[in-house]
């Protein structure tokens, strides 16, 4: 019989550890999902996610990257912008096109307006269409992903510094591309019980 309730205490025991493996698993990936998905979509293009100036490392020197291809045809890059059915802004982009060349910079904006009386904290998301231009479209410095606070009523405008790399000029399936669409959506800012910003809806 003592043989018996040491096999259930240990049973009791292992069942205990795994089930506080789990919890503690599913509260790290709930806490790390925002920075794991923003990662793993600026790195890869997933999702028609544009990825950060091409490489992983911040810090790298693109300049090499960054020579404009004269021989290639400009390609036309337009812009989109919604904003999500609770959030009482108005977002807009400045322009409506650009045309560029694989490797040339150019600079972009976007407009937000609060039309709100209260002060609100909105994050954007954004993709490329069609989706395989993603993987070379690469932002050097955008307002995705991060909170940003406008007071009721302020207007700011958010700049979106980016490329084309020349890589696609490689691509096949990137030959008969000659429009590229960036769309950015805000979303109001969600919080955790611990006040933590937990991101947009549904990422």
């Amino acid at each position: 019989m003592e043989h018996m309730n040491e096999v259930y205490r240990r049973r009791n025991r292992s069942t205990a550890y795994y089930v506080l493996s789990v919890i503690l698993g599913t509260v790290a990936l709930s806490y790390g999902s925002v920075p794991m998905y923003k990662m793993i979509c600026q790195q890869t293009g997933w999702g028609g996610q544009p990825v950060r100036a091409h490489g992983a490392d911040p810090n790298a020197d693109i300049s090499a990257r960054l020579e404009p291809v004269t021989s290639a045809p400009r390609i036309r890059v337009t812009f989109s912008a919604s904003v999500s059915d609770v959030l009482p802004w108005k977002f807009v982009p400045q322009q409506r096109e650009v045309r560029v060349l694989p490797g040339e910079t150019a600079l972009a904006f976007y407009t937000a307006t609060n039309t709100s009386d209260k002060d609100i904290i909105g994050v954007a998301t954004y993709s490329v269409t069609p989706a395989q231009t993603a993987p070379y479209f690469s932002k050097i410095q955008c307002f995705c992903f991060e909170e940003q606070r406008l007071a009721a009523g302020e207007t700011v405008d958010m700049p979106v510094f980016f490329y084309l790399d020349p890589d696609l000029l490689k691509d096949v399936n990137m030959r008969k591309v000659e429009t590229v669409t960036l769309n950015y959506t805000f979303f109001k800012a969600r919080y955790d019980d611990n006040g933590r910003f937990k991101g947009p809806p549904g990422v």
